[in-house]
């Protein structure tokens, strides 16, 4: 088995970009599409809105279980039998079976769906496919799919499209953008079209990537039924041809509608909320874990990543996405709720030899330093949902072992007494769970740590402030309150991210400088060396 720790060098830190911070994390901020669409058909959007909010039946295509398979997901009026077509001659496509059932019609206005889940076998690099599903008993039109290079592979890495949390915000037009439901939810309106801008001039820029990775928040709504957020989200042009692996963030967790239009391969019995769990896939050279940290279940969370391992051993680098951003830089999510496990997480990351992780929730963009745990005991946390059991309680923290509530927040127009501040001390202090191992660069060889990523918002319907103070084990932040997005490159013998953001006029510009992980073959011979040591006993 290849190495995943050794030694190595990274660049050691630089301050992006620090903003002013008020108490709470700041909304002021966003994308207007009315604005950065103008002349990119904002107004023919408008008048499409009314029927794609309506129409609920959108494919989504996300990885298999590994690089020769694809999920497909899609509901119906009618429940048909679950059939893709899918192959390289459009006129002579093979039959795909799956599943479907019935969707819960609470999420649908009282009206009747069945999803629909198939999985496609027998994918190829480098050809071009065309595929049709059973909808509502007839074939819809051929849509295009190419596949890229499987050994060599691109990731479009995304954070918090959240189709919808643009609502309240003023537009350039003067009128408040609205969270109702249907088409008039106007902040869903402004964001899918900031979703599809994006995608379309990253994956324009980038017609080489194998797939979209999202670090969670598809949509806005908690725990409320907004099909049309994802309807706008689905929507995105570039979907019909590219493979996602999404992650359940706290916005998407407590309704079981992800779990209906996205079908993760892998699926397992850990990290259960509403919308689903935890699950995994295998892609060219890479192990990657996806969990459902709003499960605050670490033991489960442990299982999977064992359970991972050991279906892929051979894997040359282990990644985990997860929403919340243990190591994040954004106000208030990372000094506060963000970190709430990262000392539980931290150990079980190290014990399983992972190299990188992809985190969302900050809205803000960080890289963090290369990070190990300290070996030192520490508390664990939890969150829990509030009494209506309709969101989290994001204001307090419980200690799993003794079911104390650290209060994270004050409650508004009062502050926080001596005993409560007492309590965010020593749970702040709990969480200094990290070791920042030392080196220098922008290229690093064989790391014993683990490199952090936080995305900022790909869509900008929501930012936050920066953290008022850098924090230690953070090497570069920033926030520019613009879309971003990051490139993954990943082979055999390297990692390295690119991360950019667009401009209002549509550009592109980088964010920070292109960072690397090299593993060596000096360090891949000495772990199968130790490996054939260990298995002769």
């Amino acid at each position: 088995m290849f190495n995943h720790k050794i030694t190595g060098m990274i660049l050691t830190g630089t301050l992006a970009v620090c903003l002013s911070v008020s108490a709470f994390a700041s909304t002021s901020h966003f994308n207007d599409s009315s604005v950065t669409g103008a002349d990119l058909g904002w107004e023919d959007w408008t008048k499409e809105w009314p029927t794609v909010a309506a129409d609920f039946e959108k494919v989504s295509i996300t990885v298999g279980a590994d690089q020769s398979q694809l999920n497909f997901a899609w509901y119906t009026k009618a429940q048909d039998d679950a059939k893709v077509f899918f192959g390289e001659d459009k006129d002579s496509l093979t039959e795909f079976d799956g599943e479907s059932g019935e969707v819960d019609k609470t999420l649908t206005g009282d009206e009747q769906y069945y999803f629909n889940h198939v999985t496609v076998t027998g994918v190829e690099a480098s050809k071009t496919y065309y595929y049709t599903v059973q909808k509502d008993g007839q074939q819809t039109d051929p849509a295009e799919f190419k596949t890229q290079a499987f050994d060599t592979v691109k990731m479009l890495y995304v954070g918090d499209p959240q189709i919808g949390a643009s609502k309240g915000q003023p537009t350039a037009n003067s009128e408040e953008l609205a969270e109702d439901a249907g088409e008039a939810n106007t902040a869903a309106e402004n964001d899918a079209f900031s979703w599809n801008r994006t995608l379309n001039i990253a994956l324009d820029q980038n017609p080489d990537v194998n797939y979209i990775i999202s670090a969670g928040d598809q949509v806005n709504h908690t725990g409320n039924p907004k099909e049309e957020e994802f309807a706008g989200y689905l929507n995105a042009e570039k979907l019909s041809g590219i493979a996602a692996a999404t992650t359940i963030g706290n916005h998407d967790s407590l309704n079981p509608d992800y779990g209906y239009h996205f079908f993760n391969p892998n699926q397992t019995d850990e990290g259960k909320t509403a919308a689903g769990g935890d699950y995994y896939y295998s892609y060219g050279p890479g192990l990657f874990i996806v969990l459902n940290t709003n499960n605050y279940n670490v033991a489960e969370h442990a299982d999977t990543v064992a359970k991972a391992v050991a279906a892929y051993p051979d894997a040359k680098w282990r990644i985990v996405t997860i929403h919340q951003d243990i190591y994040g830089s954004g106000l208030d999510h990372s000094n506060t709720d963000g970190m709430i496990l990262r000392t539980q997480l931290t150990p079980v990351f190290d014990e399983n030899d992972i190299d990188v992780v992809l985190q969302g929730h900050d809205h803000t963009y960080s890289r963090t330093k290369m990070l190990k745990g300290d070996g030192a005991e520490h508390g664990k946390y939890e969150f829990r949902l509030n009494e209506a059991g309709d969101d989290y309680d994001w204001q307090h923290a419980y200690n799993v072992d003794t079911d104390e509530a650290v209060t994270l927040y004050a409650e508004d127009g009062q502050e926080m007494t001596d005993d409560e501040k007492a309590g965010l001390d020593a749970f702040t202090e709990d969480n200094k769970c990290y070791t920042i191992e030392d080196v220098d660069g922008n290229s690093v060889d064989d790391p014993e740590g683990i490199l952090y990523m936080t995305a900022n918002s790909a869509t900008g319907s929501k930012y936050y402030e920066l953290a008022e103070t850098q924090q230690d084990y953070v090497a570069v932040r920033s926030q520019n309150w613009l879309p971003s997005y990051s490139v993954i490159t990943l082979s055999d013998g390297s990692f390295a991210i690119d991360t950019y953001q667009i401009k209002d006029d549509g550009t592109v510009e980088p964010i920070d400088e292109t960072f690397t992980i090299n593993k060596t073959a000096d360090a891949a011979d000495a772990t199968d060396a130790a490996a054939e040591t260990e298995a002769q006993g």
